[in-house]
């Protein structure tokens, strides 16, 4: 089920109270450093660095479960559009060694057209890069945290 923990690994740090929604095996988080507003992840509760090597019953419960918090950030962002992006690996710019799955809702010109993203990543890798765009406070992660939970319930 799971790689070798990490004991520094900052998502297996997660708990119920970091989550906004979760199933038995997945949490989901706001993306500490959004690239647009909503840009949320899916991340499995165990250490798990791949998605090609994961369990297909964790699979299905991981995309199940991406498919409900998808509809809750939609619903929130009001939107009923979205990305889904999974970079496995270190070229392909995977920031922490703990397999997640991004959400980002998307909104008729949050960008120059539609797959400006991939281009602005392609032109400045830092945009990407977690490390480099600007993070949330402590207190704006919680207050979104908190908004969102109080949504997801019925969802």
């Amino acid at each position: 089920m799971s790689d070798s923990t990490p004991a520094l690994c900052p998502f297996c740090q997660k708990s119920t109270d970091d989550f906004f929604m979760e199933s038995e095996h997945f949490g989901a988080i706001y993306n500490i450093a959004p690239i647009l507003p909503g840009h949320s992840l899916i991340i499995p509760k165990f250490h798990h660095t791949k998605m090609i090597t994961l369990e297909d019953e964790f699979l299905s419960e991981m995309m199940l479960f991406s498919k409900r918090v998808a509809t809750l950030l939609c619903d929130v962002f009001t939107t009923e559009e979205f990305d889904w992006a999974i970079q496995e690996g270190h070229s392909a710019g995977q920031s922490l060694e703990h397999m997640h799955l991004h959400l980002l809702p998307r909104n008729p010109g949050d960008l120059d057209n539609p797959g400006a993203w991939y281009r602005e990543i392609e032109k400045n890798h830092a945009k990407l890069d977690v490390f480099e765009r600007r993070r949330v406070s402590e207190e704006e992660l919680d207050e979104i945290t908190l908004r969102l939970k109080k949504r997801a319930k019925g969802i």
